[in-house]
């Protein structure tokens, strides 16, 4: 069966992402895209992917392969982590801020001479640290869902790239009422 632009194209987009990933250098594209062009018929396109399309089985095993298994060890742990982070940031805001306003009320009032007013700050920075250790379990819950919802899309997003790659596999074999 004789191919037609269209069948050409999607082989030329395929060379292209190939080259774009470096799978081949800018010689090999060259040489493939004008045998691409010079293809006569469905048969003689296979041979210009067959080392850069995977087989049938393999893209869902590639694309999910990148994604690391969600176990609820590794869930809990991240979202400890996160809480973690949340409270040292708001530690080292407190600390930061403290040590400021101290440094400038050493620095422009005599010692007993005066209001300590840096307290004031220190009581306004010490809120988040109190709300982040108050919180805590809220926190990580709060964080399971994210990690959770965010590894679900990005599996959704590995399966819909997989499909996309079958589908273009198909097309390029000339089987498309299997895509």
């Amino acid at each position: 069966m004789r191919a037609s632009d269209a069948d050409r194209d999607i082989v030329l987009g395929a060379l292209g992402e190939a080259y774009a990933e470096g799978r081949i250098d800018a010689a090999e594209f060259d040489e493939r895209t004008s045998g691409v062009q010079g293809a006569r018929t469905l048969g003689e396109l296979p041979e210009f992917l067959i080392d850069l399309v995977p087989a049938a089985d393999a893209p869902s095993t590639v694309a999910l392969t990148t994604i690391a298994p969600l176990t609820p060890e590794r869930v809990e742990s991240e979202a400890v982590a996160r809480w973690e982070k949340s409270r040292r940031e708001a530690f080292s805001m407190w600390v930061f801020v403290s040590v400021v306003c101290w440094v400038i009320y050493l620095a422009t009032t005599l010692p007993g001479l005066g209001h300590p007013w840096p307290v004031y700050p220190m009581l306004g920075t010490s809120l988040p640290l109190l709300g982040t250790m108050l919180q805590r379990t809220d926190m990580i819950a709060q964080n399971r869902r994210r990690i959770v919802a965010k590894h679900e899309k990005a599996v959704a997003k590995a399966q819909k790239k997989a499909a996309l790659a079958e589908r273009t596999r198909r097309e390029i074999e000339g089987n498309p009422d299997q895509a």
